[in-house]
């Protein structure tokens, strides 16, 4: 499951990396969902799949998401059609690192002794 997780991991930021640089009119737009929620989820489900896949280097996950995040921001800014925000590179840091800490959470949870019922 490390392999698959991590494979998956490099796999989905790639395929944000090429999404967030093509241009705009190119970009996916799932129904019923607001781009900040878009942005969250994506670097959430990233974020927890290098935890997961990198367990023993959470902190380094951290570290490579925000380190995405501004990078594609940044990189925003080269295209005239497209534009980098503070805001932007908040949500897509946030919810890297929310990603990050729900995987720690879940293998905390999963690595307890199950407890008798009295």
């Amino acid at each position: 499951m490390i392999k698959s997780a991590r494979a998956l991991a490099w796999l989905l930021l790639v395929a944000l990396v090429i999404v967030t640089v093509c241009p705009i009119e190119y970009r996916p737009h799932p129904p019923g969902f607001s781009v900040t929620l878009e942005r969250l989820g994506a670097f959430a489900l990233i974020g927890f799949l290098f935890a997961v896949g990198y367990p023993q280097h959470r902190w380094q996950a951290c570290v490579l998401i925000v380190i995405a995040a501004g990078g594609l921001e940044a990189s925003q800014m080269l295209d005239p059609s497209r534009h980098g925000r503070v805001a932007d590179f908040a949500v897509k840091a946030v919810g890297g690192i929310l990603g990050v800490a729900g995987a720690f959470v879940i293998s905390r949870l999963a690595s307890r002794p199950a407890r008798a019922c009295a």
